[in-house]
């Protein structure tokens, strides 16, 4: 039950980062038209990520570039709001929605023997579309990584990553039955 909603929990974890950093009490209401304010530590709803703390997270967050571009814009990295859950790293500006990276998450429910996977330099990932994101499961390798975009992010994240993934992890086999 739990992994079924961790797409819908980890794309509800990113907006409401956005509103809750972006949305405050304005007297002008003609200001409310105008894109939110999206500076500062951004905050990330943990989840499970048994995996987040290990060897093969710590190999894949140390290898992720500073920034990535999406869309034709660089996005810098994004601080984290303290308790940061572990395995977790995010990119984003003042004027875009982040995209954010977990590793070491749990077996994504939707992973199944007739998933559609797509892949993308070597990495095998699988999309679950959630709402005004889009979360990309890796599947092929010995953790399990989610990268959490906006609709409109174009494929320069999804690129930059599966680059990182393929020289930081090692490939397996896809576990497309999960535990019996």
């Amino acid at each position: 039950m739990v992994a079924v909603g961790l797409p819908a929990l980890l794309a509800a974890g990113v907006a409401a980062a956005g509103l809750f950093f972006g949305a405050g009490v304005k007297d002008d209401p003609v200001a409310d038209t105008t894109a939110p304010d999206r500076s500062g530590p951004l905050a990330l709803v943990p989840v499970p990520a048994a995996a987040a703390g290990s060897d093969e997270c710590a190999a894949l967050l140390s290898g992720l570039p500073m920034k990535l571009v999406s869309n034709g814009v660089t996005l810098p990295r994004r601080e984290l709001a303290n308790p940061a859950p572990a395995g977790a790293v995010a990119w984003g500006d003042a004027e875009h929605d982040p995209v954010v990276l977990r590793c070491g998450l749990d077996r994504p429910a939707e992973l199944k023997p007739d998933s559609q996977l797509r892949s993308i330099s070597d990495v095998q990932w699988i999309e679950v579309s959630e709402g005004g994101s889009t979360t990309w499961f890796v599947v092929d390798r010995p953790v399990y990584v989610a990268l959490t975009v906006p609709s409109d992010s174009g494929t320069g994240p999804l690129q930059d990553v599966s680059t990182t993934v393929r020289d930081s992890l090692a490939a397996r086999q896809v576990d497309a039955v999960g535990p019996s």
